[in-house]
């Protein structure tokens, strides 16, 4: 018998909402209220996400993403920071102890995201993990070059003809790790590059003619055009393969939708939280 873990398909959500359902679910499984979650969501309006310990002044452009009514969050993860627009956003929500977890963070993320890995070969994709196979790619994973998390690979991303296809991040509380990423389905460079602030207009420029060769959107290499809907049902049979595990779709009860609301309102909606340092 395979192991029976929830399946949630929140569509399109507030930037707030879907970090604090993140963090209620990881609450949860570690009060050993619900199994191991499954998730996939959307963002609605499109947001910028930051990394846990990323300076927000310091690296994002506020009056270009008010102009652009681009929603902004700190994600309770780490990494850099990520536009969440054309994409389907995954969570991944399981105790620290589960059977064949591995202990450190490089080994569980390799384990957890295989389901992603598969997810881009029902698609069509030959998709791989990335292994930073220099110095100097091992150096960029620990003094990057940019606050754009699409900028680079990390150890076990996934990637496409070498290039960025996903970007995930992970964090670790009472117990309980929680990994999330972003599966791109397009990608407009222009607008991501424009959020941010550059020490310069040729800085700027090099990340204009950078990113392209770093990263790359599903439509960009699928042979016909995906859409949500579609990743959805790859992705989630991905999981179900790459962990070995049965997904049983789960609605909240309205005492967890009342949770999950007021603590976005309490944390992730407020400048103490987002804007922290």
């Amino acid at each position: 018998m395979k192991t029976t873990w929830y399946f949630i398909n929140s569509g399109p959500c507030s930037p707030a909402f879907n970090m604090a359902l993140d963090e209620a679910l990881l609450h949860w499984h570690s009060k050993g209220l619900i199994p191991p979650v499954i998730r996939f969501y959307e963002w609605n309006p499109a947001t910028l996400s930051i990394g846990y310990f990323q300076r927000a002044e310091k690296d994002i452009d506020f009056e270009q993403l008010h102009k652009l009514n681009v929603g902004f969050v700190r994600r309770p993860t780490g990494g850099r920071a990520v536009l969440h627009e054309h994409e389907l956003t995954y969570s991944i929500i399981v105790n620290e102890d589960y059977p064949d977890m591995p202990k450190t963070v490089t080994e569980a993320y390799r384990v957890l995201s295989e389901g992603v890995l598969l997810g881009f070969r029902n698609l069509g994709l030959d998709a791989y993990f990335s292994v930073p196979d220099s110095e100097e790619k091992r150096a960029d994973l620990k003094t990057p070059k940019s606050a754009v998390c699409f900028d680079a690979p990390s150890w076990y991303e996934l990637v496409v003809e070498g290039k960025k296809v996903a970007g995930s991040a992970q964090t670790r509380q009472e117990g309980v790790i929680l990994q999330h990423g972003a599966i791109l389905i397009d990608l407009d460079d222009e607008k991501l590059i424009s959020l941010f602030k550059f020490p310069s207009e040729a800085s700027k420029e090099r990340m204009r003619k950078h990113l392209p060769q770093k990263a790359v959107a599903i439509n960009q290499l699928a042979q016909k055009p995906v859409d949500v809907e579609t990743c959805i049902s790859a992705f989630r049979k991905g999981f179900e393969d790459g962990l070995d595990i049965e997904l049983v779709p789960y609605t909240l009860t309205q005492e967890q939708m009342d949770f999950v609301n007021n603590l976005a309102k309490t944390r992730y909606e407020s400048d103490e939280w987002n804007f922290r340092r």
